[in-house]
C-alpha cells in the first residue's frame, strides 16, 4: 500500500513515543555482537534464529532465554549480566543514529511531546540520545524497572519524571508506552508509537497507542501489527506528516 494514501498520514497525534534501540540508535546491532560474546563466553553457540527471537527483548529476559535455549537455566543470571556489560561498552565506543531519525525528531520537537519508551537500562538511552544530540528533545525517558534476573520490580529514580510508576515492566507487557503517553498528558489512543521489533509494536498496541513500524520489512502478517511500516524514518511522505502536526500545547522538554 502506497503511504502517501495511508490514514494514519491523515491523522493528527497529541504525543509521539520512540523505541531507543534500532529506531533512533543504530544498537540493535551492538546487541547482537553481545549476545555472540556471552554465548562464547560461556562455551555456548547461538540457537539457530536467535537473533530474530531475541530482538528488541529486555536484557534480562535476553539472558534468560539464551540460558534456556542452550539448557544452560542456571547460567541466566550470569548471561544477562555479561549481555549488559559487552553491549554497554560497544555502545560507549560507537553510538550512531538511526537513518532518519535525527531529522524527525528535530521536526517533531516543535510541535508535540515527545517521549523514549525502551527496555534498555536508562543510562545507555540517556547517554546514547545525549551524544547524539537528541537528549533534549524529550520530556521522558520511561524505561523498565525490573531487577535483572528477578520477577521483583523496584523503582528506578528519574528525577525529571517523579510520577513513573514504581512498577514498569519491560516489553511485551504495556507498561513503557502507557506511562510514556501518559507522562506526555495525553490518552494512549491519541499518541503514536514508532518501532522497529515486534516485541515493541506488541507492548504499544497493548498500551492502545497507533503503530509505526520502522526498518526493514518483515513478513506481511508481522508487518500487519504496525498501521504502518517505512523502512526509514526520513521516508518523504512521513516528514511531510510530521510538519503537518500541530504546535506543542503543552510541556517543554528538559535535558
Amino acid at each position: 500500500m502506497a503511504t502517501h494514501a495511508h490514514p494514519l498520514l491523515g491523522w493528527s497525534s497529541e504525543a509521539v513515543v520512540l523505541d531507543c534501540d534500532g529506531t533512533l540508535m543504530d544498537s540493535e546491532r551492538h546487541w547482537q555482537v553481545a549476545r555472540n560474546r556471552a554465548f562464547r563466553e560461556f562455551g555456548l553457540t547461538p540457537p539457530p534464529g536467535f537473533a530474530d527471537r531475541a530482538k528488541g527483548v529486555y536484557y534480562a529476559d535476553c539472558g534468560r532465554l539464551m540460558a534456556e535455549e542452550t539448557h544452560k537455566p542456571e547460567l541466566a543470571d550470569d548471561l544477562a549480566r555479561c549481555l549488559l556489560e559487552h553491549f554497554l561498552s560497544l555502545v560507549a565506543d560507537d553510538p550512531a543514529t538511526m537513518p532518519g531519525a535525527v531529522e524527525f525528531v528535530r521536526i517533531l520537537a516543535g510541535r508535540l511531546p515527545l517521549a523514549v519508551a525502551s527496555n534498555c537500562p536508562r543510562e545507555v538511552v540517556e547517554e546514547s540520545l545525549s551524544r547524539a544530540g537528541l537528549l533534549r528533545h524529550f520530556a521522558h525517558v520511561v524505561v523498565p524497572t525490573q531487577v535483572p534476573g528477578s520477577s521483583v520490580l523496584r523503582a528506578v529514580p528519574d528525577g525529571s519524571d517523579p510520577a513513573v510508576p514504581e512498577a514498569v515492566r519491560p516489553k511485551p507487557w504495556p507498561d513503557v508506552y502507557a506511562t510514556a503517553a501518559r507522562l506526555c498528558g495525553t490518552e494512549p489512543e491519541r499518541a503514536l508509537a514508532v518501532e522497529d521489533s515486534l516485541t515493541g509494536i506488541e507492548a504499544a498496541r497493548r498500551a492502545g497507542l497507533r503503530v509505526l513500524g520502522v526498518g526493514p520489512r518483515p513478513s506481511r502478517e508481522d508487518a500487519s501489527r504496525a498501521d504502518l511500516w517505512v523502512t526509514a524514518l526520513h521516508s518523504p511522505e512521513l516528514l511531510a506528516w510530521a510538519r503537518q502536526q500541530g504546535p506543542r500545547q503543552t510541556g517543554t522538554p528538559t535535558t
